[in-house]
């Protein structure tokens, strides 16, 4: 949850009364099995166990008997030709779905810049430069894989270790980082947005081949209706949604991945409260969406993106090619080669500083959790290769890759947690005042 999103039930209450009025859906009030049921779908542990749920089920279903009718499933075309919007479900889960999450960051990356941590350059300079270095580590391990190993083909997949999946990286920090300092999970969100800012660049920039002006000048202008609807008095969902989905259609149209509108949408809620009400929109739209990315958008993607067929191929070809020993040595060894690099060599020679209580150390683990790429990396994936043993082996490396991160950075999460703190971990000639910590039931108390 964003920063700023009342943390207790009675504030949940608040929060989500307050989005229902937003939205005109308000019928008789927000029962407590309703916004428990939302808060355990939006918890990190649970929204990360929900991801790897799906992805589990899809390659189960992938590589067992009836695996021809899981590939039938993904391959099923639906929607209108008229549109141009015949697609597969799996191209659906991908332009479709992915675009609720990338709503979300959209709407968390304006509250981040406006209001939350990325609005203090200060203090947000370490990880915004981590995250430059956690990208451009591992697409240069990754780029000299590929050219040492003489397969000119796989450079297309350059920009596929350079993705952090936000769910799975805070669900381990969340489970496996209790007792480290709360400023931890901090640093790793906006780390992590910064990144996922990032590689929506990158996937607008490198990954569209051609630009058709007049659907892009099309989406300009649906931007700016949704922006007057969306600081108006008025603001209704029934407004907002049809607006919302003619922007991402042009955005479909004009040759630029769909996705990127859910970002631009996100960045046009205002990330300040308006017409006196209680909490900013940035606030509200995020607590509304975030169930259905969490519990529907991105499992929905995992389980269409993640089902990889491995029966009847040479598993040791697959492992030995470039494309997967470049992923996964960009995501494994880049990321915390780029991240911790980084961070220190800022410290080191600048005067920006980490947040009181926070280490050099402590970023081994977070460098580590930056190397989970699942959601990101496997749409990068799907864009950089059309099919084939190519985007298989890919996926293949994604998951294992994430594995090893997942497994590693919950390792060092936990000896981490065990050893003793110094007095200023920060080395920034102030003793740390810190009291709270991951885990923690109260912001002052060790769990």
């Amino acid at each position: 949850m964003v920063a700023g999103v009342p943390g207790s039930l009675v504030g949940e209450c608040v929060c989500a009364r307050f989005v229902d009025r937003v939205e005109g859906t308000l019928v008789g009030g927000m029962t407590h099995a309703r916004v428990r049921l939302r808060t355990w779908i939006t918890g990190e542990a649970a929204s990360g166990a929900i991801l790897l749920a799906a992805a589990m089920v899809a390659l189960v279903w992938a590589n067992s008997p009836w695996r021809e009718g899981y590939a039938e499933l993904v391959a099923l075309q639906v929607g209108p030709s008229a549109l141009h919007l015949d697609l597969s479900l799996g191209a659906w889960a991908a332009d479709g779905l992915l675009a609720v999450f990338f709503f979300v960051v959209g709407v968390e990356l304006k509250h981040e810049f406006r209001a939350g941590s990325l609005s203090n350059p200060r203090e947000a300079a370490v990880p915004m430069l981590a995250a430059l270095g956690g990208m451009a580590v591992p697409a240069v391990f990754y780029v000299l894989v590929a050219s040492v190993m003489g397969e000119p083909a796989a450079l297309a997949g350059w920009a596929i270790p350079t993705a952090t999946d936000i769910a799975f990286a805070l669900a381990v920090l969340a489970v496996f980082g209790r007792g480290l300092p709360l400023a931890l999970r901090t640093f790793l969100l906006t780390l992590a947005v910064v990144d996922d800012l990032l590689a929506i660049v990158v996937i607008a920039v490198f990954y569209t081949d051609t630009v058709r002006l007049a659907p892009l000048a099309a989406v300009v202008a649906s931007l700016i209706v949704f922006r007057l609807l969306v600081t108006s008095r008025f603001a209704r969902v029934w407004f907002l949604i049809p607006v919302a989905l003619v922007a991402w259609w042009f955005m479909h149209e004009s040759g630029v991945h769909a996705t990127v509108a859910g970002v631009l949408l996100g960045f046009c809620v205002p990330a300040t409260a308006v017409h006196g009400e209680p909490v900013p929109r940035t606030v509200a739209y995020e607590h509304r969406v975030r169930p259905i990315s969490a519990g529907i958008a991105l499992p929905m993607f995992a389980f269409f993106s993640a089902g990889v067929t491995v029966v009847g191929t040479d598993v040791g070809d697959i492992l030995s090619s470039p494309i997967v020993i470049g992923i996964v040595v960009g995501l494994v060894a880049g990321k915390v080669i780029g991240v911790l690099g980084v961070a220190a060599l800022i410290t080191r020679f600048t005067r920006f500083r980490l947040p009181q209580g926070i280490g050099v150390r402590d970023l081994v683990g977070v460098g580590l959790l930056t190397g989970i790429g699942f959601t990101v990396a496997l749409l990068v994936a799907e864009l950089s290769f059309p099919g084939g043993a190519d985007l298989a082996g890919a996926k293949v490396a994604i998951l294992l890759a994430s594995l090893i991160a997942a497994v590693l950075a919950a390792i060092s999460l936990r000896w981490d947690a065990r050893r003793a703190r110094e007095p200023d971990m920060n080395r920034d000639g102030v003793a740390d005042d810190i009291d709270a910590f991951i885990g923690s039931d109260e912001a002052g108390g060790r769990s």
